[in-house]
């Protein structure tokens, strides 16, 4: 059996609302076909959790996102990715910034099917689990 599926038929399921998670770190390693697809698409409303670059910028300006959790998003040169910056400045995005590590332990932990991963990172902070 092929597995293997065209960026547009993979978009053609996704629906209005969802919550993607984009693969990569900052600008390195982003699956920018299917960005380009959801860029071309009707999609709204998405809820995207990523370590974010050019991929979350493209998505903010196009007004493709509702909610963005992140670690960071930046261009690596370019502290914040401009785009980004401009939506998250306008409010026109909700966003959720959580550490580095928590970030990575809350993929985890959803990964494997668990409410959390017991940690004491972020003790004494205001964050919100990615599940606000």
């Amino acid at each position: 059996m092929d597995k293997q599926m065209q960026a547009a038929d993979v978009v053609a399921r996704l629906r209005d609302g969802m919550t993607l998670g984009i693969g990569g770190w900052g600008p390195r390693r982003k699956p920018m076909a299917l960005v380009r697809e959801i860029l071309r698409s009707d999609l709204k409303d998405l809820t995207v959790v990523a370590y974010g670059g050019a991929d979350v910028g493209m998505l903010c300006a196009a007004g493709k996102v509702k909610k963005l959790v992140f670690a960071f998003v930046s261009l690596d040169f370019i502290p914040l990715e401009p785009f980004f910056r401009q939506a998250r400045q306008a409010g026109s995005i909700e966003v959720s910034e959580i550490d580095e590590g928590m970030m990575l332990l809350g993929l985890r932990a959803a990964a494997w099917g668990l409410p959390f991963i017991p940690t004491e990172v972020g003790l004494g902070t205001a964050t919100h689990s990615l599940s606000s």
